[in-house]
């Protein structure tokens, strides 16, 4: 695998309070504060090859209880490039450490590092006993072992040689400076069989990260910074006799880069306890955060229980559940209140406690439920979806990889809230850090889980090509094989539809048929959507109760819960007076929702602009025409009420144009557009054209919410 591209910044979870520049000896270290615990955890980067955002599954967590600071290397991100080897060796990399610590006024610091920074720690911290609380150090390459040395002389024998044909390299020729400098795409093949050799299979995403940021380091300043002295294996031993504070060491048992021997020389020289990851490579902080993070919590505080407590038999007393429902759209939101509902219609004194974010802590306040305080530190995944799309355009399968920083960070408040409360069960829909990083950690598995899903499969849209083809297929590969391997993570998963809305395709080349495999993992509640149509039987009394007079033909304009449908919202308004004048008894009502400001929206005379509307099913059981984006929970509300409907999936929203489309094809509802190539013209005809037709929708069942709590209810 060689074909990377550098993927663009993520949304972060945290932010820094502080930013600034460091300068030793003439050169400026760019570094960031995070958080204001009283203790302060200084992640000192590795070779060059990465910058200080190689800390982003540590940073958002550790930075609730301590002061964090990182910083970038001599080299790359935004510190000073010098030239020569004389300015990356370990003695001046150990210097920056002294120096970041002066600039951000740190007394006393805990140093954690990866790879090479253990040999600029060691130097520090022999130095500064004082100012060095504890180290940790994970994949330490510091020449302790005799397999590191003569791995690191065979590759620096290799970094001096000159005269490489380019056509010819071979993969231990990689480490080249010549062939790096002579030809950019020489550096760019190395930076990716290197970072291949860092991590086990399905790591597409570290990968294309590590890519991205060692392109930020020029060819002949990365050749420097390698060629930069360091202690040999004699020198580093010395410097472990002098070390004066506690140290942990992590390593990958698969470590091709930095063997094993090598963390377990290391540890055996500080008296240090050793923590082995299996199933990883060299880059554990990126490929098993849940792991490391874990294990330097604990390290650090001793205090901090990491392992799951022997639970209790509650006996006949009040079961607890703890419930996740997505903030990405309030569809999740709707069903979830009506499944809790009638699981305490089977458990009266149930309790549960939800972990969920804007917007859909909105309906649940509506509805009255408990909101968990620990969701005030959850990370905004509603924000980052809207940050990553463009005019009615979400790629949402790149997006939820870029979301990367946010999932893990979600995943470890979930954890605390574990490990701090005593539930019966955990309810997960569509929680997919919990249900990603639980099959990646069983052991820290603490209750009993469900998972619930609308959708089953990531799937590549056309004009991605090959590498997107590629890249979906190994996610859908890791969720095979994580079920494969633990099936006993989930206690039960429920599909909220039935076997004939899952799409008819294939999981990948060579992988399962998605609707067989869904069949043969999944149960099927039915679609559950939060009401019952016969409750609005009577629609003339629904109309005259929400204000809606005989004669009118409403039209209501939503797009759900995000702020990702602003353009549409403004196309359709476009459209509105030439509508009107084909149909003159038009009335439009356009709702904005919870995270679209109605006062961004255009005004046209006759529009009716309104901002969230609550149990807004009951408006589309009332209406006689609705316009919506691709979502499912909003077009199976319309095809439930039986009302015709204009949709406009997002472009390259996989779900929407693949998963969506499908389903709604089943029940013979809607009227898919395309918002690419429709006009306000022509969105204006197929208003009129609507309100005149007669649909024949499928009916949609009204019991899903019951079959799915009776199912979880099996579980608790």
């Amino acid at each position: 695998m060689t074909d990377w591209q550098p993927s663009p910044e993520q949304s972060r979870a945290a932010q820094p309070i502080r930013t600034g520049h460091a300068t030793q000896d003439g050169v400026e270290i760019f570094y960031e504060v995070y958080g204001a615990g009283a203790e302060t955890i200084l992640f000192v980067p590795p070779w060059a090859l990465f910058h200080s955002r190689m800390w982003k599954a540590q940073i958002p967590w550790f930075a609730r209880d301590y002061r964090v600071v990182a910083f970038d290397p001599r080299g790359n991100g935004r510190s000073g490039r010098p030239a020569g080897e004389a300015a990356y060796s370990e003695h001046e990399q150990a210097a920056d450490i002294g120096a970041v610590l002066d600039a951000t006024q740190t007394a006393r610091a805990h140093l954690v590092t990866f790879s090479r920074g253990a040999q600029r720690c060691l130097l520090f911290a022999a130095e500064n006993p004082e100012r060095v609380a504890s180290l940790v150090f994970m994949g330490p390459a510091t020449a302790l072992a005799p397999e590191s040395v003569a791995l690191h002389a065979a590759r620096e024998a290799v970094m001096r040689q000159t005269g490489l044909p380019d056509q010819t390299l071979e993969l231990a020729s990689y480490f080249n400076r010549e062939a790096w400098v002579r030809d950019p795409a020489n550096y760019r093949r190395f930076l990716v069989r290197f970072l291949e050799s860092f991590f086990q299979e399905h790591s597409t995403k570290p990968i294309e990260d590590g890519l991205a940021w060692g392109l930020e380091a020029d060819p002949a300043t990365l050749a420097d910074t390698h060629l930069g002295w360091q202690p040999g294996g004699d020198e580093g031993r010395a410097l472990c006799q002098r070390i004066q504070c506690p140290a942990l060491v992590i390593h990958g048992v698969d470590d091709r880069v930095a063997p094993l021997a090598e963390g377990r020389a290391l540890a055996e020289a500080l008296d240090a306890r050793l923590e082995q990851v299996e199933g990883t490579g060299h880059g554990i902080a990126m490929r098993r955060p849940v792991q490391v993070n874990l294990a330097l919590r604990e390290f650090l505080d001793p205090g901090f229980e990491r392992r799951p407590k022997q639970r209790t038999p509650r006996g006949r007393g009040p079961k607890r559940v703890l419930y996740i429902s997505s903030p990405i759209g309030l569809g999740h939101a709707q069903r979830d209140v009506a499944v809790a509902r009638e699981l305490r219609a089977l458990h009266p004194d149930l309790h549960v406690d939800w972990l969920a974010q804007h917007p859909v802590t909105r309906v649940l306040a509506e509805a009255g439920e408990t909101i968990h305080e620990a969701s005030r530190h959850l990370a905004g995944e509603s924000q980052h979806i809207e940050s990553e799309s463009a005019e009615h355009d979400l790629h949402c399968f790149q997006a939820i990889r870029r979301m990367d920083e946010i999932l893990i960070h979600n995943f470890m408040v979930f954890h605390d809230v574990m490990r701090a409360g005593d539930y019966d069960l955990v309810i997960g829909d569509e929680a997919w850090e919990v249900d990603y990083y639980l099959h990646e950690n069983p052991n820290e598995k603490r209750a009993p889980y469900v998972w619930l899903t609308d959708f089953v499969g990531f799937l590549p849209m056309e004009d991605g090509g090959p590498h997107e083809a590629l890249l979906a297929a190994d996610y859908n590969a890791e969720m095979i094989g994580h079920i494969a391997r633990h099936p006993t993570v989930r206690d039960r998963a429920i599909f909220v539809g039935n076997p004939d809305d899952v799409v008819p395709l294939r999981f990948g080349p060579e992988l399962p048929w998605i609707r067989e495999w869904t069949q043969a993992n999944y149960a099927f509640s039915g679609y559950v959507t939060g009401f019952d149509p016969k409750d609005f039987g009577d629609t003339a009394a629904l109309r005259a109760e929400l204000g809606y007079a005989r004669g009118e033909k409403v039209c209501i304009v939503s797009v759900g819960g995000s702020g990702v449908g602003h353009h549409l919202l403004r196309r359709v308004i476009d459209a509105y007076p030439e509508a009107k004048r084909k149909e003159p008894a038009l009335r439009m009502i356009v709702v904005a929702g919870p995270r679209i400001d109605p006062a961004t929206l255009p005004r046209a005379q006759g529009l009716e602009v309104v901002s969230y509307v609550h149990n807004l099913y009951r408006h589309f059981a009332a209406c006689d025409l609705a316009v919506v984006q691709g979502g499912l929970t909003t077009a199976m509300e319309l095809c439930a009420n039986r009302r015709p409907f204009l949709y406009f999936p997002l472009a390259h929203h996989f779900e929407q144009n693949l998963h969506v489309r499908h389903r709604l094809d089943n029940y013979r509802a809607g009227r898919c557009m395309s918002y690419a190539s429709e006009t306000r013209e022509s969105i204006a005809e197929a208003i009129a054209a609507e309100l005149r037709a007669r649909p024949a929708f499928r009916p949609v069942e009204t019991d899903g919410a019951r079959r799915a709590a009776k199912l979880i209810a099996e579980v608790l």
